[in-house]
């Protein structure tokens, strides 16, 4: 499979496809494709898979799309301003947040990353449940805003702040940090946490999470009379 990613800040990755080569999807996810592509919808290897997708903030069933009769081409879109991110997991698992998954090559799996640490779960900004990506092949993640990225030592620690982090290598480790100051948890406007995310490892940071987003237009929506 080769693959190419247009349009951000709203992006759409185009996958063209070999004869009888597939690919698995979000429901929703595909915008166009060739005619000789075979749809297929099935809960991705049983209910258990099915609910962990489901607690993970993905659809239940997914969809495969095949291409049948000669090489096919199928298009997905996010959906919202931000970044599809192809990552080979074939050397490293990836963790990323919730809902991040959009496609995948077949030898990908999908499966619930549990924070081990409670205090990073309640107040991390990612909660409990993330997901995580290993296996053979690559995998698409639509991501929020704009994706800068880092290389994290051994050891070596950066402060985020909460929902800004996307993924990351399943090498690295996350806990939380209270801001310092009553008068900064109050009136910072930075919350009480950040999150502290540790090497070694690679890290994918998110400028805009899709919740600050909706905050920030918020205030721009009419109300009902």
């Amino acid at each position: 499979m080769r693959y190419e990613i247009q349009g951000e800040p709203l992006p759409v990755v185009i996958c063209y496809l070999n004869n009888g080569e597939a690919i698995k999807c979000q429901q929703g996810a595909m915008s166009w494709m060739s005619p000789n592509m075979n749809m297929s919808t099935n809960a991705g290897g049983g209910i258990g898979k099915a609910l962990s997708r489901a607690f993970s903030g993905e659809s239940m069933f997914q969809n495969v799309y095949t291409a049948t009769n000669g090489d096919g081409m199928i298009a997905m879109a996010s959906n919202f301003p931000g970044a599809i991110k192809p990552m080979d997991v074939s050397q490293m698992p990836i963790v990323a947040q919730k809902s991040a998954f959009l496609a995948s090559e077949m030898g990908v799996n999908m499966e619930i990353f549990f924070q081990k640490r409670l205090g990073a779960g309640f107040f991390g900004g990612e909660g409990f449940i993330m997901q995580k990506f290993s296996g053979q092949g690559t995998v698409f993640l639509e991501l929020d805003g704009s994706i800068v990225e880092y290389q994290l030592a051994q050891g070596q620690s950066m402060l985020v702040d909460t929902g800004c982090l996307a993924a990351m290598e399943a090498s690295c480790s996350i806990d939380i940090e209270q801001v310092a100051g009553i008068k900064n948890k109050l009136f910072g406007g930075e919350g009480f946490f950040n999150t502290r995310v540790t090497g070694p490892g690679h890290v994918w940071l998110q400028t805009m999470p899709v919740g600050n987003l909706a905050g920030a237009i918020r205030p721009y929506i009419p109300t009902g009379s």
